[in-house]
């Protein structure tokens, strides 16, 4: 191979590594793979070894023999132990070793280039998946930003840079609309890494979506300040977050929402119109589950089953239908957001049966 032919040789292999994104060694192992099955293919030579320049391009061929015992049968495939250790002191039987360096001859690069191709594409495309694979591991529970490539009858599917993903059209935000070909904000709800590579399921409807949302802009919440206990949602309709810090000089509601409501305005602008209730996280269930409550306020819990995780609140009048919220919302996004099942009561209702309870006593 001339210089002209080994620069152009080596741009290519460039090119490829850089354009696929794979480590350049696997690209030079695949050419030497290759490069060795294609002189055997051409010569009948079986013990051949490739091997590549990767600062040249300069390709080079030897043949290699087998370290066998005692008796050498085929003297130009095979070397005894004895001969080979004056070698490499520490070779064992059944390695090889190299021997005299090939002559190529001068039609071996358009034969090589035809039978390599189909060997190098292949690794390449192996090692593209395995780069691809590695990238997006950790993407689990994550935030992305995509493109919408195209839909179907039930999904769309984001263009995520070196691979897509599934965002299924019962996993957006209830009401909003989506143009083909615009940037989009997604969750990884799902990701499996197989032999094709990642199997990504994404989700705008996901809890975890307004977390991360959260977490991205609120520096207190990304800083580790301000602490997100737990979410709960209703895509489209309701958010409620808990949230708490060690800090005894932070407010981490005010934290969140910022003077004005100007932080938490660019999630909500995402979230489609969506509402997010921000309340306090109290390692006291009582406490924390008057908070959940909100906006209700006079809140009274009691805890009635530490061990079912129930609670009872009673609330007065001005306040039962906030507590409940409409069709059952806020106390089912309380509930989620504690980890209680809590049943609400009217306050005076419960007040009447305790007293008749002590009059019949009496």
């Amino acid at each position: 191979m001339n210089k002209k032919q080994m620069q152009e040789f080596l741009k290519a292999l460039n090119s490829i590594a850089e354009e696929k994104k794979v480590d350049k060694k696997i690209v030079i192992e695949a050419m030497e793979q290759a490069m060795a099955a294609a002189y055997k293919k051409n010569e009948g030579v079986s013990n051949v070894e490739a091997s590549v320049d990767a600062e040249t391009g300069d390709i080079r061929l030897y043949s290699n023999r087998t370290v066998v015992e005692e008796e050498v049968t085929n003297p130009e495939t095979e070397i005894s132990l004895e001969e080979a250790r004056k070698i490499v002191d520490d070779i064992e039987v059944g390695e090889t070793i190299r021997g005299n360096e090939l002559t190529i001859p001068s039609n071996f690069g358009r034969v090589a280039a035809g039978t390599a191709k189909q060997i190098v594409v292949q690794r390449i495309k192996e090692a593209e998946k395995e780069s691809i694979s590695e990238e997006f591991k950790d993407k689990d529970g994550e935030l992305m930003v995509g493109v919408l490539q195209r839909e179907d009858q039930h999904n769309y599917f984001v263009d995520l840079g070196r691979s897509s993903g599934i965002l299924p059209k019962d996993q957006i935000i209830p009401g909003e609309k989506l143009v083909m070909g615009s940037s989009v904000k997604v969750y990884v709800s799902k990701l499996e890494i197989g032999p094709k590579g990642p199997f990504i399921m994404l989700s705008r409807s996901h809890y975890g979506f307004v977390k991360r949302l959260l977490e991205i802009e609120i520096p207190e919440l990304s800083d580790g300040t301000v602490m997100l206990y737990s979410v709960a949602r209703e895509a489209g309709s309701r958010s409620k977050i808990a949230v708490y810090t060690e800090y005894t000089n932070v407010d981490p509601i005010g934290a969140v929402i910022g003077e004005k409501g100007r932080r938490i305005a660019s999630v909500l602008k995402e979230l489609n119109g969506e509402k997010i209730d921000v309340v306090l996280y109290d390692k006291d269930p009582v406490k924390f589950i008057a908070n959940a409550l909100s906006p209700a306020k006079n809140v009274k819990v009691s805890i009635k089953d530490e061990n079912k995780k129930e609670a009872l609140a009673l609330v007065d009048d001005e306040n039962l239908s906030l507590a409940i919220g409409k069709k059952g919302q806020n106390v089912k996004l309380a509930s989620r957001l504690t980890h209680y099942k809590i049943e609400v009561k009217p306050e005076k209702d419960y007040v009447e049966t305790t007293e008749e309870t002590i009059e019949e006593g009496e």
